[in-house]
C-alpha cells in the first residue's frame, strides 16, 4: 500500500538494533484517519470472507483492530497478555515468545467472545517470526472457530513468520512488506 510505505518513509525512524519505530502514527500516538485507510484496506481484500469478528493481541494492535471493525461492523476482542481478576478461569491460553523482550508468556481470551461458528480476521501492527499470530490462530482453533486470514499494517518480510504461514497455507495480506532495512542504508520495501 503505497500511502504506507510513504507514511513510513517519510514519519518513520530506524533505531538502534534497526529497529522500525513508527509509533509516531501507529503504535503510541495514533493518526485515527491514516489507521482507518488501513482499516479500508483490509476490509477491500477480505470483504467476501464472512468475517464476523476481528481479534488481536494487545496493546498496539487494539486501535488498527478497531477501526478496521468500524469497516465490517463487527466486534473486536483482544487477547490479554496478562490474566486479570474480572477474567475468570474459562479462557482459551497460547503461549507468545517475544523476541524483543527475550521471553514467553501467556495471552487469553475468555470463552465467551469466540465461539465456534465464527470467522475471525487477525489484525496486528507486525509481523516478523510469526509467534503472535500462531497464537492468535491456535486460541481461534481452540475455539472451534475459523481463523479466515491476518490482516498485518507491517511485515518483516526478511524474518520467516510470513513466508511460513503463508507456505502453510495461511492467508496472510500485510499492507507494507519490508525486504530490508538498517539505518545505514534506509528501508527497501517488496512486493
Amino acid at each position: 500500500m503505497k500511502l504506507l510505505e510513504d507514511k513510513i518513509l517519510t514519519e518513520g525512524k530506524i533505531g538502534a538494533g534497526d529497529v522500525l519505530k513508527v509509533d509516531c502514527f501507529l503504535n503510541h500516538r495514533i493518526d485515527v484517519a491514516f489507521l482507518s485507510e488501513l482499516g479500508k484496506e483490509f476490509h477491500r481484500l477480505y470483504k467476501d470472507e464472512g468475517i464476523n469478528k476481528i481479534l488481536t493481541i494487545e496493546a498496539s494492535g487494539i486501535g488498527i483492530a478497531c477501526l478496521t471493525a468500524l469497516h465490517f461492523d463487527c466486534p473486536v476482542v483482544f487477547a490479554k497478555k496478562t490474566k486479570t481478576n474480572n477474567i475468570y478461569a474459562d479462557v482459551y491460553t497460547a503461549e507468545v515468545y517475544s523476541y524483543t523482550h527475550q521471553r514467553s508468556y501467556d495471552i487469553v481470551v475468555s470463552k465467551d467472545f469466540l465461539s465456534p461458528g465464527d470467522r475471525v480476521l487477525i489484525i496486528d501492527d507486525f509481523l516478523a517470526k510469526g509467534s503472535a499470530l500462531n497464537a492468535l490462530i491456535k486460541l481461534i482453533r481452540d475455539a472451534g472457530a475459523t481463523p479466515v486470514g491476518a490482516g498485518i499494517v507491517i511485515e518483516k518480510a526478511f524474518q520467516e513468520g510470513g513466508r511460513e504461514l503463508r507456505e502453510s497455507g495461511f492467508r496472510v495480506e500485510s499492507l507494507a512488506r519490508i525486504g530490508a532495512m538498517s539505518q545505514k542504508d534506509g528501508i527497501q520495501f517488496v512486493e
